[in-house]
């Protein structure tokens, strides 16, 4: 199921980036904040507003800071009344700056949330835009398992009780990681990359039909677990149909989507006496060797029609 409208309240974003709060006009879990792009303030302290978003957090760094202070106190106020008049959501100030005592007297009349942090500027407006970016990027919720395997990430899709949980275990006592079972929450984190994460609820845990939920963390240790990875392959477990035809040779290549991203996709069939384990190994291998430019499908069957080839023409 996917999110309409995505936010994250103000307080997590100060938690997270370490922000300290100058003027707040409520509890800042009461602000919402619901897009991931920031703004920089130069251009409206200079009276430009055409393409103002309000919803960004702006940020007022060394430059905007110098330009304020070298105004008239007029011109400087009158500034600052305009700007907070547009009622940005959040207001940073970077390198350690502070804000005026006008400016706070502004934001307050206003109801502008202000904030400083120590950091630069431009390192400042990365991190926050990268976790705003994770934060609020599109998601949907998937019934499945998600392991990372020799570091590619592989969501295992099937019907109930086919045997997905038991297959992760056993991936797990091989040396790879869990990262969600059960409910896999998948976000669209840019135009080619779709991350996919646990519920914080159910994070690190595994069902088992017939012992029950098992604690992957303390069971195997932190190395068999990882909150979150980018989804490379998708493998669908399906029960062994008699007489349908599977692929053998790997030259079809399959995709599925997600949230608009083509993701290389696999049916592999489970009967009993396959080891599913070794299946997704491999097929994690091979997929990444495909991403390297190597398909040894392709390889097999040029070599074959090379073969057929001179067998033509010795006829």
């Amino acid at each position: 199921m996917a999110d309409m409208i995505r936010s994250i309240d103000l307080q997590s974003v100060i938690d997270e980036l370490k922000l300290e709060a100058d003027y707040l006009p409520c509890e800042a879990k009461q602000i919402q904040i619901r897009i991931a792009d920031v703004g920089r303030s130069g251009l409206p302290l200079t009276g430009y507003f055409e393409h103002f978003e309000p919803e960004r957090i702006q940020i007022l760094g060394k430059a905007e800071y110098s330009y304020l202070a070298s105004l008239p106190e007029k011109e400087a106020n009158d500034r600052l009344t305009d700007f907070f008049s547009h009622k940005p959501v959040t207001v940073v100030f970077t390198h350690g700056n502070l804000p005026t005592p006008k400016f706070l007297e502004l934001s307050a009349y206003f109801e502008v949330p202000v904030l400083h942090t120590a950091q630069a500027t431009s390192s400042f407006t990365a991190a926050i835009m990268a976790f705003l970016t994770l934060s609020l990027a599109p998601s949907i919720t998937r019934h499945g398992v998600f392991v990372e395997v020799y570091g590619e990430g592989v969501l295992i899709l099937g019907d109930s009780g086919v045997g997905k949980s038991e297959t992760a275990i056993e991936l797990i006592k091989r040396g790879h990681r869990l990262i969600a079972d059960d409910a896999v929450e998948l976000k669209r984190v840019s135009a080619k990359t779709i991350i996919g994460t646990a519920p914080e609820l159910i994070r690190y845990y595994i069902e088992l039909r017939g012992i029950g939920i098992v604690d992957v963390r303390r069971l195997f240790g932190m190395g068999a677990v990882k909150v979150t990875e980018k989804v490379e392959l998708v493998i669908q477990l399906e029960n062994w149909v008699q007489g349908k035809m599977y692929d053998r040779l790997g030259l079809d290549s399959e995709t599925v989507d997600i949230m608009g991203i083509r993701i290389p996709s696999m049916t592999i069939p489970v009967r009993p006496g396959r080891n599913l384990a070794i299946i997704i190994e491999i097929a994690a291998m091979n997929n990444r060797q495909k991403r390297m430019g190597y398909n040894t499908a392709e390889e097999f069957n040029r070599k074959l029609m090379g073969e057929m080839d001179e067998a033509d023409e010795t006829r």
